[in-house]
């Protein structure tokens, strides 16, 4: 069965590493993945094995994004030189001039590619008496870590109507898109550096932002979208973990919701995953445990893809449970709390 083409705002990080990787070739992509933790490497690892065919388009995408966040975050250190440097040593440079042509008539019509290194402080102080909508459209456009630190530093009731207007967001007016930034950047010119001048929205956007706020942050704002649009903040609570992100939980975790999974559920969203997730669950199960589960997988037979969807969620929700009554601990953001001793 063909897989429905994602396009780069559907796909997780992961699934784009993963992408980006394989395009690269094996000796390069394995200098950049020997800079990885093994956490990474086995995430990363998963993704590539599940693959597959991959449409054109898709790659195209994916490594135009690369680029151009390459280009956008390294500006100070050669800006586009860097990025074709890059480019040439991983693709070779006809591949590279393809790309660097339609990068560079892309990177001037970018919304907002002032703010890229902005101060959040500053960007704060200028943007939070703006309308909600206004507020939202430019978290939607920057990027997700700046874009966090601005919402986390807004009122809770503010915070609450920027995150249900990205979440809601679909298709901007181009028009509306750059009488915003241009007063943005009028308002800005006094305190940006001369070097700093230079379809939005949706889940994806505010996902990614509450994934880099922290927990308090999150909760806040979760508990007033379920006040206000309750299936927007389930939405939401489902794609900030997905069920392969188990392999990321602790074993004392993993047993934890193993007790308040059912078996029968276990065995239909365990149907088609990577080794690594399988291997994960079963080595937190004890041998009669482990055999009775395979077991039941393999007399399951063929599974529709929404059933296993569904029994995913099941244990998503447990999960979500138990972190919230503090029995588990999920990592967010790709970092980890420090230790005291």
């Amino acid at each position: 069965m063909t897989t429905p083409a994602l396009t780069t705002m559907s796909m997780t990080g992961v699934r784009k590493a993963a992408i980006m990787l394989v395009q690269f070739g094996k000796e390069q992509s394995a200098q950049i993945m020997s800079q990885m933790s093994e956490k990474e490497v086995e995430m990363i690892s998963a993704e590539i094995a599940r693959l597959g065919k991959l449409e054109p388009t898709q790659v195209d995408d994916v490594m135009d994004e690369f680029y151009a966040m390459a280009t956008t975050r390294y500006a100070g250190s050669g800006g586009m030189d860097y990025a074709r440097e890059l480019l040439e040593a991983s693709l070779g440079k006809d591949r590279a001039a393809l790309i660097l042509d339609r990068l560079e008539a892309s990177m001037n019509d970018i919304p907002f590619n002032f703010l890229s290194h902005a101060d959040p402080r500053q960007l704060l102080s200028y943007v939070q008496h703006e309308h909600p909508q206004t507020i939202a459209l430019v978290l939607a456009h920057i990027p997700s870590a700046l874009a966090s630190s601005i919402l986390a530093g807004l009122p809770i009731e503010v915070q609450t109507e920027v995150a249900h207007r990205i979440a809601v967001m679909d298709r901007t007016s181009p028009e509306i898109i750059r009488q915003v930034e241009q007063a943005l950047q009028r308002k800005l010119s006094s305190v940006l550096q001369p070097d700093e001048l230079s379809t939005v929205g949706g889940l994806q956007p505010l996902v990614d932002i509450i994934n880099r706020a922290d927990r308090t942050t999150e909760r806040l704002i979760l508990e007033a979208l379920d006040a206000r649009s309750p299936e927007l903040a389930e939405e939401i609570r489902r794609r900030m973990f997905m069920f392969e992100d188990i392999i990321n939980l602790e074993d004392r975790a993993i047993q934890l919701v193993l007790r308040q999974v059912e078996p029968a559920d276990l065995a239909t969203a365990l149907k088609g995953v990577p080794d690594t997730v399988r291997d994960k669950v079963t080595k937190n199960l004890s041998e009669r445990g482990r055999e009775n589960l395979l077991e039941e997988i393999d007399l399951l037979g063929p599974v529709k893809v929404k059933m296993v969807e569904e029994a995913q969620a099941k244990i998503v929700s447990v999960i979500r449970s138990l972190e919230d009554s503090g029995q588990i601990e999920v990592q967010r953001g790709g970092e980890a709390d420090e230790l005291i001793a």
